[in-house]
């Protein structure tokens, strides 16, 4: 697969996009783990990177990330009515009710962030319907300048580094242990990003049944630090 060449401008707004520091409370969300963690699913380092590996691979690279690439080339085309019907499609493929809610939260926070930088269609919802993280993300990237390719890694790594964050409270993974699982799934998101961008729609879906399970889970668990 061949990515472009970013300048220093768009490389720098890439960072700024899928860095953890961006104020739009991905930390407070465990897409599940919190629940695989209590009921010991996982509880070291490999059982952390097989499932992060996992969710890549069977999630992110068969749902998310070739929906923001068309998410993307819609609103790099101008053409709304694609860019909100695949909006819409990734909600309604939230595996449990706090999923599609986080995906909400996150899309509504990163809209009030992009409005305030003055970016054009920063808004979080279309009519009564809310947009996902995702569109929110690819309406920053196209705003500035940020490739499709680009965009993908920049947004699966960014949720690589959420999901260790996560996992290095819960678990929890020392330092040195977190870093090595970043490492392992950081190192196969561009095989993710290219598999992504072949995908056609009728093969678009994820099959993640111990996710979809502990994210449903979590809702009646016990004493939560995450709200997914």
């Amino acid at each position: 697969m061949t990515f472009a060449t970013l300048d220093s401008v768009g490389l720098v707004r890439l960072l700024q996009l899928s860095s953890p520091a961006l104020p739009v409370g991905a930390f407070a969300f465990s897409q599940g783990l919190e629940t695989a963690v209590a009921l010991g699913w996982i509880d070291g380092e490999e059982s952390s990177r097989n499932w992060l590996e996992g969710v890549l691979d069977e999630g992110l690279a068969k749902l998310d990330l070739p929906v923001l690439a068309r998410l993307h080339r819609s609103r790099a085309a101008g053409d709304e009515g694609s860019f909100h019907r695949w909006s819409e499609y990734l909600l309604a493929s939230r595996e449990s009710h706090e999923r599609r809610l986080e995906d909400e939260h996150l899309g509504r926070a990163l809209a009030r962030l992009l409005a305030d930088r003055g970016v054009p269609g920063a808004s979080a919802t279309h009519g009564d319907v809310a947009l996902p993280h995702a569109a929110l993300f690819a309406v920053a990237a196209v705003s500035f300048g940020i490739p499709r390719a680009e965009t993908l890694l920049g947004f699966a790594f960014s949720w690589a580094e959420s999901q260790v964050g996560a996992l290095s409270r819960l678990v929890p993974l020392g330092q040195l242990a977190a870093q090595r699982v970043l490492t392992a799934v950081a190192h196969a998101i561009p095989n993710a990003v290219a598999h992504a961008e072949t995908l056609p729609d009728s093969d678009l879906g994820s099959c993640l049944p111990g996710l979809a399970l502990a994210s449903a889970l979590h809702e009646t668990q016990y004493c939560r630090l995450f709200k997914s």
